[in-house]
């Protein structure tokens, strides 16, 4: 996912606590206002002393010649984040670091420059430094860039086969949010495929709803998390953030308040997605559901051959959860 920092240098208060309230990721701000910004609330800052460092894990570069880029794609490979400035040339040299997966930031003082940068190469650059210093203006480039950054791509995964597997330990994430019919997590047996679980937001004869809570699956399973990350169910702990996915492909991040593992029957579901084939194993229960493109709630004990689910199709290869380029098979 794309960061979004305001700027806050020179100092003022309204534009810390915007940034805060509209859901910034960080501040930009002198090295004497770090504390300010605690004062007011958790959010990242951008200093010379802040959580993101100047000269250390971020930094300024005036884009001007071709050696500023490779310069720019060295630190990028770090991992660093890149602050671009371009001279009367905006588009073309960012392009040129999209294009090499360069990990660059651009500034943007207006909705016009939001919505420029958020489409370069159809993907957009990692991250947004806005500049602009009226707080309304800024709560709205925040709002606007959410909007842009929160949608993940679903596609119609057909299932093949259902059958009942032996026991296993399986994992409920309860988050610290209520989530309606259509919102829940998506989680896979690989790292390429993923499907749409609902959390328990129905009602039934037996059991009450639990709209906060997905009854994600096994211990070995992915769930994707934010910034295009996975985690593995079994590593997840109070604290830890995942994504929130609804019908529409709309994304948001949950606070996972706890994590029950429980030993259950388990059921194993392949599909064939646009990718190629997809599996999912989950709890063997009537609470458990997935997604349909037309936006019911299918009971995983309903599930046929036939019947078309929500899923989600990336390329493999993970690392600790980030995403590589590497020759992998999963089966």
């Amino acid at each position: 996912m794309q960061e979004i920092w305001v700027n806050a240098d020179p100092w003022k208060t309204e534009l810390v606590t915007t940034a805060l309230e509209a859901g910034a990721d960080a501040v930009v701000v002198s090295s004497d206002k770090v504390a300010s910004v605690r004062r007011l609330g958790l959010i990242k800052t951008v200093s010379s002393t802040g959580d993101i460092r100047w000269g250390e894990d971020a930094f300024r570069i005036r884009m001007s010649s071709a050696k500023d880029e490779e310069q720019i794609v060295r630190l990028a490979r770090d991992h660093k984040r890149v602050v671009v400035e371009t001279t009367d040339w905006k588009i073309v040299p960012i392009e040129n670091l999209l294009a090499r997966d360069a990990r660059v930031f651009v500034e943007v003082a207006d909705m016009d420059e939001v919505r420029t940068a958020s489409n370069i190469l159809e993907k957009g650059v990692h991250g947004f430094v806005i500049t602009n210093p009226e707080p309304n203006q800024v709560r709205e480039m925040i709002l606007e860039l959410k909007a842009v950054r929160s949608r993940i791509e679903l596609a119609p995964f057909e299932v093949r086969n259902v059958r009942p597997l032996g026991m296993g330990d399986r994992v409920c994430v309860d988050t610290c949010s209520l989530m309606d019919v259509g919102e829940g997590c998506l989680v896979g047996n690989s790292s390429r495929a993923f499907f749409l679980i609902q959390a328990e937001s129905l009602d039934n004869p037996y059991v009450s709803s639990r709209p906060f809570r997905v009854n994600a699956g096994p211990v070995h399973a992915y769930i994707l998390a934010p910034l295009g990350r996975t985690r593995y169910l079994s590593e997840l702990e109070s604290g830890d953030e995942v994504l929130r996915v609804d019908g529409s492909g709309r994304v948001s991040p949950l606070v996972v308040g706890r994590v029950k593992i429980e030993r259950r029957p388990l059921l194993l579901i392949e599909a064939m997605g646009p990718g190629g084939p997809a599996t999912m194993i989950c709890q063997n229960a009537e609470t458990v559901r997935l997604v349909t493109p037309g936006g019911d709630a299918v009971s995983v004990v309903e599930v046929s051959p036939g019947i078309e689910v929500w899923g989600h199709m990336e390329e493999p290869g993970r690392h600790f959860g980030h995403k590589i380029r590497e020759t992998i098979l999963e089966k």
